[in-house]
């Protein structure tokens, strides 16, 4: 119960790693908002976490519209009074095609969703941070916005520019109480491997501990990221990947 009374928001939270940390909040004792545009499966969820004995409410909301992000900020302050913990999971990947293949459109897409969407997050959470004075951010990233990958230009790009978000507002309010950290996912088995086309063996090949990583290994370092056992870390990619970015 290591964040016990704590209020934790969850972007994308209906399905995948977001549905998975958005469980993991209410088994460690936060009352969990989460947020997703798919309302069946945001209900599946709520259902769930609620199996842990936590409070929980789902926002249908899409993160690429300023105004809704915003409700679903103050709508978390109405129900709950305060924001403590922030998981900006919300996000789409890119088909494998070289860059010259990739379409301005998608590329359009995937920016908007993955990067202004983030950004709009942060913006609101930050607003209600600064006014408690305290709160953690958890930004989802990738391996990929750590190191290049062929084939996988634009998704590549949106998660560095997650990096590059999560250091600079690390810096600007590491001496307001908030701490910004991300998390850099590698081969998860999640509906995105699938609609990639990708199978566990598939990945296991080029995974040095030989195996695809589950969501729940994803869920926990979220959690300690938000807990106070991470109170002296800020501003840092946490690569889970089985050690692909090793080296």
């Amino acid at each position: 119960m290591i964040l016990k009374d704590k209020v934790a928001l969850v972007t994308g939270g209906t399905s995948g790693i977001g549905r998975a940390t958005a469980i993991a909040f209410g088994a460690a004792g936060a009352k969990v908002v989460f947020s997703g545009r798919r309302e069946a499966e945001g209900e599946e969820t709520a259902a769930l976490i609620r199996d842990t004995g936590a409070e929980c409410l789902f926002v249908r909301s899409d993160v690429t519209n300023e105004a809704e992000v915003q409700a679903l900020v103050e709508k978390t302050i109405a129900t709950y009074g305060r924001l403590d913990c922030a998981f900006n999971n919300a996000g789409i990947e890119s088909p494998f095609k070289p860059l010259h293949e990739q379409s301005i459109d998608h590329f359009d897409t995937i920016m908007s969703i993955n990067v202004r969407g983030l950004f709009l997050c942060m913006k609101y959470e930050i607003q209600q941070m600064l006014q408690q004075g305290s709160g953690v951010i958890v930004n989802s990233s990738s391996t990929v916005g750590l190191i290049g990958y062929p084939g996988n230009s634009p998704y590549t790009a949106s998660k560095h520019a997650v990096m590059g978000l999560t250091k600079s507002a690390a810096l600007d309010y590491a001496k307001q109480g908030i701490r910004i950290n991300a998390v850099n996912p590698g081969s998860i088995a999640t509906e995105m491997i699938d609609r990639l086309g990708f199978t566990a063996d598939d990945v296991a090949t080029i995974v040095p501990m030989g195996r695809i990583g589950q969501v729940a290994e994803i869920a926990q370092v979220v959690v300690f990221l938000c807990s106070d056992a991470a109170s002296y870390i800020t501003g840092q990619p946490l690569a889970i990947d089985g050690g692909v970015t090793v080296g």
